[in-house]
């Protein structure tokens, strides 16, 4: 028979619990982790997130850990908009867990398929100009004031521009999913940067 105070604790925890997640054999199938990757993964998400999901504070609380030197508000803000892919509000244990699955151990078209979608802020199906300006301020923003020039504005408008020379092939002014994966794959340095993390777990 259990003892009053450990079901007062185990009704505090269920009641706090609002989503659990798919089983581990389910996650585990749909994802390139181990069960045993899973269950760590799991305690540490459900450390910094007791309640099972994630919203978007919380994540840039979290994200800013990282930045101390930055302000990640913004590329934070990006970044969850693209591991909410059923744009609910909030992050569960599963879009975590995919997400960090395909950025990880994903094949190069779905890392190359991941970045564009966070780069596709509007989720139009292109990435124009001013997205991409927002998500390289974002980034500078994040690295900190000594990773500006003295001319602060000048810089990441370069980078977008030198990014749409490389990538807008046909010079519409937007850059496709394929004009991205395409030019992603010609470069090695982007090819060099994704594999950086694949084994990283």
């Amino acid at each position: 028979m259990c003892c009053p105070a450990h079901k007062i604790e185990d009704e505090l925890e269920m009641t706090m619990v609002c989503h659990r997640p798919e089983g581990l054999e389910q996650l585990e199938a749909q994802t390139n982790f181990t069960k045993r990757e899973l269950q760590v993964l799991y305690r540490g998400f459900k450390n910094e997130c007791p309640s099972g999901v994630v919203n978007e504070e919380t994540f840039k609380q979290i994200y800013a850990q990282f930045f101390p030197h930055g302000d990640a508000s913004m590329y934070a803000h990006y970044l969850f908009n693209a591991f909410d892919t059923t744009q609910t509000g909030s992050v569960k244990f599963e879009d975590f867990v995919t997400a960090l699955s395909i950025l990880l151990r994903g094949t190069v078209h779905e890392k190359l398929r991941w970045t564009f979608n966070l780069y596709d802020i509007n989720k139009d199906g292109y990435i124009n100009k001013e997205e991409m300006m927002d998500i390289v301020k974002a980034i500078y923003d994040m690295m900190g004031k000594y990773t500006y020039p003295v001319l602060k504005e000048d810089t990441p408008r370069q980078h977008v521009d030198v990014f749409f020379q490389k990538m807008d092939k046909n010079k519409d002014g937007i850059v496709t999913l394929d004009e991205f994966l395409e030019s992603c794959q010609e470069d090695d340095n982007i090819m060099r940067s994704l594999q950086l993390f694949q084994n990283v777990m």
